[in-house]
């Protein structure tokens, strides 16, 4: 299993902001760039505006969770940021799964599966 190391960084959050490619919907915006590693590095961004702390703490863990259960389908080589949106405080975790997904896809980061029809 992959082991994605955690964003901190104030300036490499804002390179992806700005040089980054990105896609949005109602409760997620994924924001991706390329990081010459051989792994991937994961930020996540959960603004005041979601709620309290319990509930901004709960969106954090659940979307890290549908990262780790999926971690193997994302193409290597990348840094990525999620960040919540309003919506997503009050989303279930297979809504923002399925969020996440969606949006990784739009951008290319999901591998191809060979063998499906």
């Amino acid at each position: 299993m992959k082991q994605t190391i955690s964003l901190k960084q104030n300036h490499v959050f804002r390179r992806l902001y700005s040089k980054g490619k990105s896609a949005v919907d109602s409760r997620l915006a994924v924001y991706c760039r390329k990081n010459g590693r051989t792994g991937n590095r994961l930020g996540l961004t959960v603004g005041v505006k979601l709620g309290k702390a319990v509930v901004r703490n709960r969106t954090r863990r659940r979307i890290r969770e549908a990262y780790r259960i999926h971690e193997d389908r994302f193409v290597s080589g990348y840094d990525i940021v999620v960040v919540a949106r309003v919506k997503a405080g009050h989303s279930r975790y297979r809504e923002l799964e399925r969020s996440l997904l969606t949006l990784s896809d739009k951008l290319g980061l999901l591998r191809k599966e060979a063998g499906r029809g």
